[in-house]
């Protein structure tokens, strides 16, 4: 078994109490969640003749038991739903079994945290730690957002009512404590 930051053990243990409800917002650790990225030349291709649909760069696509972010021409992070493992487990197989042009692995399910945000509070909180405009209006339903959240280069993918964030997993107690920090305010800006 891996251990994750927020695991029993693991180097943000400490911050699990900034897990759950704080105000109107809901703040639940994917770390664990399975998941893998692969880039360089070859990638993309591999990809598509592996039947993956992929989105344009900076967009996303829901599959059955997969979100496909596509980050760039040939960055592809592939985030998988443990409650059917299935289709990333055996995509994840064949590319280790493949051989030719296929990319690298990008390390996602090791290098990236991943949290997932949700509730009243979302809106206010998103404008506060994002310098994107995730507002619905503004930001379509699958568009991929690679900026920066609570002082952090992330992936943000903002929906109407969650999002997820994604960034570098040795940042997760201090992003959590910034998360905090704009949820006790109820996100409203002053």
């Amino acid at each position: 078994m891996k251990l994750f930051p927020l695991s029993p053990g693991g180097a943000a243990e400490a911050e699990t109490a900034l897990l759950g409800r704080i105000g109107g917002l809901t703040v639940a650790d994917r770390t664990p969640w399975p998941r893998f990225g692969i880039k360089g030349p070859g990638a993309a291709d591999w990809l598509a003749g592996a039947g993956l649909a992929l989105p344009a760069p900076n967009r996303s696509a829901a599959l059955p038991g997969m979100l496909v972010l596509r980050l760039g021409g040939n960055d592809v992070t592939i985030l998988g739903d443990p409650s059917i493992p299935a289709p990333i487990k055996a995509l994840r197989a064949q590319w280790d079994a493949a051989d030719g042009p296929k990319g690298w692995s990008s390390w996602r399910e090791e290098g990236w945290a991943w949290l997932h945000l949700s509730g009243p509070a979302l809106p206010g909180v998103l404008a506060r730690l994002c310098a994107v405009d995730l507002r619905p209006h503004r930001f379509a339903p699958d568009a991929v957002a690679q900026t920066r959240f609570a002082h952090l280069d992330a992936v943000v993918i903002g929906r109407e009512s969650d999002a997820e964030v994604l960034f570098d997993i040795t940042a997760t107690a201090a992003c959590l404590r910034d998360i905090r920090a704009a949820a006790i305010t109820g996100g409203t800006l002053p």
